[in-house]
């Protein structure tokens, strides 16, 4: 069990005034309901990450990757590009020397 070592960290208390800030910037509404449960439920999150702050990691590498894996990668090859008949080919829409594509701005 890892030795629990005391650190000195700012205790941040949702309160209502915070959550306005929050959901203006989040872009987010709530009923008066949903706002207390929500002061609530930050609170609560909060409070675990304080609880995560008193384990000591003096020592300890940072974690990059969750995995140590290494991806097996294929050497590279330099290979003639393909022409532009080839390259168009398979196009499912084109025009003389372009990809034909639907128009997405007005």
């Amino acid at each position: 069990m890892p030795e629990l070592k005391q650190k000195k960290t700012m205790k941040v208390n949702v309160d209502s005034e915070l959550l306005y800030k929050l959901s203006h910037l989040s872009r987010l509404e709530f009923s008066e309901k949903s706002e207390s449960d929500m002061i609530s439920d930050l609170n609560g999150i909060l409070g675990w990450i304080e609880k995560l702050n008193e384990i000591d990691t003096e020592g300890i590498e940072p974690l990059t990757h969750i995995s140590s894996e290494v991806n097996v990668l294929r050497e590279d090859h330099k290979e003639p590009p393909l022409d532009h008949e080839s390259g168009l080919k398979n196009a499912p829409k084109r025009d003389s020397d372009y990809f034909r594509v639907p128009k997405v701005i007005e």
